[in-house]
């Protein structure tokens, strides 16, 4: 596609009203021939084009049209150009964000997506650079953020949607550092309790690790790889130094920001539609505009709806007609941790196979706002970036992050496409970012299963621990894709995924070590009683399966408890385990596992250095001890005084009666901008969503994890799709808050309240449909 000249773009007309819905007609330098976004009532663009190149240049157009602040703002933290704009308080980020860019050959890059990933890329940010045109001509049209920071979007490059690398959802590294941390204060039996392995594994020290690491280690990896914070303090920084408290801002802690998601695919005989049905719902962090975003592109050869991330091209999850398709995080290992002996006489050489080796050190500009440029000095080994030294030691990164073809989602763009299992499997047999559970059913009555994701192959370690980069510990390249486990057409007529472990029995994991750290198996749980239990299951019956609230976990600790009146554990007597917002069992309960079970489990099991070593136990193991008579000295006073301590607080928070304790008065939902810190009270509340009273808790399907300071939900599903294989218009959908990144477009939170009640709008597929349901006609013209 021929580049785009920089030109404004002519308005010609926004005044046309039909009987249906409100008309503008643009015109668009670089679009080929007239195309259309229809948007119907809940917010979702439906575009029409004459070509598939047309349909990925309007798509990146829309996606400015509606979040042209949040993709501007993803791509200039991805790339590490934020202290261009906000000024010097960013130069750290913007440096240690630059270590994990793809640097590699382009032409391989491309050549893993497939034939057309190029042409799709290229496309795709000409139109979101159409819209750029377009507001800078059109000052008015520039959206609220830029004008409060006085700056302008910049213009894409294709290569900018796959070279970022630090968006993608990281795998086990500060588990690595976490497991090492205990170690170093105890032994690596302990670190079972903090994260127990599956399937049955015990980690083992590698040969010359020293595990007692750095306190600052990570801190450079947590500023690549976390969101931008925008404050007051920060965008006042001087360069003379000022805004040192952004440089060295943490990460949230990884514990209370686990990602997670659900799907499920249910064959014919199992539905009571006689039709597949494909539900997926991702759980990621909460802000406003929601992450993801739902489109809807046809063109010649291209007819696909669902959710997709709006800085990309394509649609990761959703249909095309005759396939659906939805994914959920498979936890492959990915990282490393590789640590070096510095050169005593020249700390710019480490040793590698017994001699010394220098760093490669590339040197960028980095633009700051308000002052002269900076120099970045970015140290990579022969295994990734250096993310810590000091006068001995080295510590760098490798990751599949840095290979050709892990942009992040960006793989979607070949199955997509896919008619058959058999050409979605060759589709995803280079996926390899993030690692995930796909799920497939198709209008002939076939549901399946293939997980995707680059997996290092590890001859001589299990990648648990960091270890020496002195040449004992190398990847021997990867395992290929069609050596991860497949199942298609199950006989129980159903399949679903929540992150568990869910290797096959038969599967060879202790030759191929894909990984050991799973996600706590109690939403797939839920999930497989539910599905088990309907003899048919209706799309209603996934809608609300994907809203359940049952906490499988208080349902095991309560079953431990005597539940004599008079005490404590008297409330949990007739509780059916659901975590409504007004349950007080609810609130007790998860005061009980957040702020006081866990920790005296910990030093009832552990030795004090070794609790002291860690957060929070793994709840999974905590609970198969809690369950063993006498694994766990002094298990029923355990459990009746962190109860009683735990009902001591909820007296001191919501009051001595007991029956008006709520859940939802503690846990709550905020979607926050990221401009929210720096606007007064008035327009923070418009900008914000939320405060919102939320039910739920971390190990139901309707995922709802929450940090144990205050109680803030800090992830969970916001966009949900469960799709009537055939009868697409059938289909149905949510995303929270809204469509809109724009705060005054009335789909900026039009949506929350259905998504918070567990309500879905139609997902419409069809011309005559999506025209019915229309309130904004977009005209495009070349």
């Amino acid at each position: 596609m021929a580049t785009l000249k920089s030109c404004a773009l002519a308005l010609l007309a926004c005044s046309a009203i039909s009987s249906h819905a409100a008309t503008q007609t643009l015109h668009v330098p670089g679009l080929q021939k007239k195309a259309e976004i229809l948007i119907d009532k809940w917010g979702v663009p439906h575009i029409y084009a004459a070509s598939q190149t047309d349909a990925f240049f309007v798509q990146g157009f829309n996606a400015a049209r509606d979040r042209l602040f949040q993709i501007d703002l993803w791509r200039r933290r991805g790339l590490g150009q934020l202290s261009e704009v906000f000024g010097p308080a960013y130069i750290a980020q913007d440096q240690a964000t630059r270590l994990f860019l793809y640097r590699g050959d382009m032409q391989r890059e491309w050549d893993s997506y497939g034939k057309q990933s190029e042409q799709i890329a290229t496309a795709f940010v000409a139109g979101i650079n159409a819209y750029i045109d377009l507001v800078t001509a059109h000052p008015e049209r520039l959206p609220y953020e830029f004008k409060q920071l006085a700056y302008q979007p910049a213009k894409w490059q294709a290569e900018d949607v796959v070279r970022i690398r630090s968006h993608g959802l990281t795998r086990n590294l500060n588990s690595e550092v976490a497991r090492a941390n205990v170690v170093c204060k105890a032994d690596l039996k302990s670190d079972e309790i903090r994260f127990g392995l599956q399937p049955k594994w015990q980690a083992v020290m590698p040969e010359g690790l020293d595990p007692c690491l750095p306190k600052d280690l990570l801190k450079v990896f947590q500023l690549a790889t976390q969101n931008v914070r925008i404050t007051k303090e920060s965008l006042s920084a001087h360069a003379d130094g000022q805004g040192d408290g952004i440089r060295i801002a943490a990460a949230e802690n990884p514990e209370e920001s686990t990602e997670g998601s659900n799907n499920w695919v249910i064959a014919p005989a199992k539905s009571a539609t006689g039709r597949a049905i494909m539900a997926n719902d991702p759980h990621r962090a909460y802000s406003a505009p929601s992450l993801r975003y739902i489109a809807h592109l046809n063109a010649p050869g291209l007819h696909v709806i669902g959710a997709g991330e709006p800085a990309l091209p394509g649609i990761s999850i959703g249909h095309n007609g005759t396939i659906a398709f939805g994914l959920t995080i498979f936890s492959i290992d990915q990282e490393d941790l590789y640590v070096y002996e510095l050169n005593p006489d020249n700390p710019d050489e480490y040793k590698y196979q017994g001699k010394w080796e220098p760093f490669q050190v590339l040197h960028e500009p980095i633009r700051v706002k308000g002052g002269v440029p900076e120099t970045a000095d970015l140290r990579f080994t022969r295994h990734g970036p250096v993310i810590f030294a000091d006068r001995q030691r080295a510590f760098a990164v490798r990751s599949c992050w840095l290979e050709p073809g892990m942009s992040p989602y960006f793989g979607s763009i070949g199955y997509m496409h896919a008619k058959s299992f058999n050409s979605f499997k060759r589709a995803i047999v280079n996926w390899d970012a993030p690692t995930v559970n796909l799920v497939y059913a198709d209008v002939k009555g076939n549901i399946g299963w293939a997980p995707g994701g680059l997996a290092p192959k590890r001859p001589n370690w299990d990648g648990l621990m960091p270890v020496p980069g002195d040449g004992r510990y190398e990847w021997a390249g990867f395992w290929s894709g069609d050596q991860l486990p497949r199942v298609y057409n199950p006989r129980q007529g159903w399949f679903a995924t929540a992150n568990q472990m869910n290797l096959p029995e038969d599967y060879p994991y202790r030759e191929r070590r894909l990984g050991f750290e799973w996600t706590n198996g109690s939403r797939f749980m839920r999930i497989s009683e539910v599905l088990s239990s309907l003899p048919k299951v209706t799309l209603q019956d996934a809608m609300r399966l994907q809203n359940d609230d049952l906490a499988i976990p208080a349902r095991r600790l309560v079953a431990l408890l005597k539940l004599d009146a008079g005490t404590p554990a008297a409330i949990f007597k007739g509780w059916d385990y659901v975590e409504r917002v007004d349950s007080p069992q609810a609130a007790l309960y998860e005061v009980w596992l957040a702020r006081h079970l866990g920790k005296a489990f910990k030093e009832a099991v552990l030795s004090k250095e070794a609790a002291a070593a860690m957060g929070a136990p793994d709840v999974a193991v905590m609970l198969n001890m809690l369950e063993q008579p006498g694994a766990v000295p002094g298990r029923d006073e355990l459990l009746r005084d962190s109860l009683r301590d735990a009902y001591a607080e909820m007296v001191k928070l919501q009051g001595e009666d007991a029956s008006q304790w709520q859940w939802g008065k503690l846990h709550h939902n905020l979607m926050e901008h990221p401009l929210a810190a720096v606007v007064d009270e008035e327009m923070r509340a418009r900008l914000n969503v939320g405060p919102l009273p939320k039910r739920g808790g971390a190990y139901g399907p309707n995922q709802s994890t929450y940090r144990a300071s205050d109680f803030r939900q800090t992830n969970g599903p916001s966009f949900r799709v469960v799709v009537d294989v055939g009868h697409w218009d059938g289909s149905v959908a949510i995303n929270a808050p809204g469509q809109s990144g724009d705060p005054n477009s009335p789909h900026y939170r039009d949506l929350t309240e259905r998504w918070l009640d567990g309500e879905y709008f139609p997902l419409l597929y069809s011309r005559k449909a999506v025209e019915q349901a229309t309130v904004q006609r977009i005209v495009l013209k070349p």
